[in-house]
């Protein structure tokens, strides 16, 4: 994804804390960053193997908190 398709796709997130997640994330190895050599530059992000393993974790976060928000009209 292109860094303005996160930023919309997160919802109220400033430039500077996206940036800073998706550096972390990139040094932990679940973000690959690649950059082309256009004008203007553009810049793609993807999930790692890793990053991609963490899945099943998020999938069930999500159902956790879809149940929760159910059950507890949140």
């Amino acid at each position: 994804m292109h860094f303005g398709q996160l930023q919309r796709s997160i919802g109220s997130v400033s430039q500077k804390v996206l940036t800073s997640s998706l550096r972390t994330m990139e040094e932990d190895g679940l973000v690959h960053r690649e950059v082309y050599a256009e004008v203007p530059p553009r810049v793609e992000y993807s999930l790692t193997e890793l990053g991609l393993s963490l899945t099943p974790i998020l999938d069930a976060m999500e159902n956790w908190g879809t149940d929760y928000k159910n059950r507890h009209r949140v």
